[in-house]
């Protein structure tokens, strides 16, 4: 009896259990660039977030680094990573060695790999919207907004302030205090 209970829980676990992958922010800029229909990823690329990856080559950022106690760069470094790239520890950007980066001519499998990577870097849509391999079809996204696909169901998910507060917090070493409503409102790219 407990052997079938187990075999019962475990095929209906898989039948709900979904993998959600990163695609990257230019898959989104597809649909959401056109200024009638809000011009989000425009809004995000002219944000704070879009840059995320490059303030981690900075001086400052070399400083906070080693007061952290890390000894490497820190857009090598884990603990800065997590909040400055897309996916990172999820199945998003990865920590990649100089071979990567440098896949041989004929490597489609490997350019496409490092376009991939490139596209992760920064805090992307995907960051707080979850990993777009199932709702970024048109098709899709047309049924969420109809009510007809649940939006959790495909990985998009709802942003909140705990959405921001995964990296707005006092555990970062240039928190400042956050507001919510505030900071919700500098970066709003809401579909009209």
């Amino acid at each position: 009896m407990n052997r079938i209970v187990l075999v019962l829980i475990v095929l209906v676990s898989s039948t709900f259990a979904q993998d959600f992958e990163y695609v990257g922010s230019k898959k989104c800029k597809m649909c959401h660039n056109k200024a009638e229909k809000g011009a989000q990823y425009t809004k995000w690329l002219e944000g704070p977030h879009s840059d995320a990856f490059e303030t981690l080559k900075s001086d400052e950022s070399a400083k906070i680094a080693a007061d952290m106690g890390i000894a490497g760069n820190a857009w090598e470094a884990a603990e800065c990573l997590i909040c400055h790239v897309t996916g990172f520890g999820d199945g998003g950007y990865e920590i990649k060695d100089e071979a990567f980066w440098n896949p041989a001519e004929d490597d489609k499998t490997g350019k496409k790999a490092v376009k991939l990577m490139e596209a992760l870097k920064g805090v992307g849509c995907e960051s707080c919207h979850g990993a777009g391999s199932e709702y970024k079809s048109k098709k899709v996204k047309e049924g969420i907004v109809a009510g007809e696909i649940d939006p959790v169901s495909v990985g998009l998910l709802e942003v909140n302030e705990a959405t921001c507060l995964v990296c707005h917090n006092e555990e970062s070493p240039t928190y400042k205090t956050f507001d919510y409503e505030a900071r919700n409102a500098e970066i709003a790219h809401p579909h009209p």
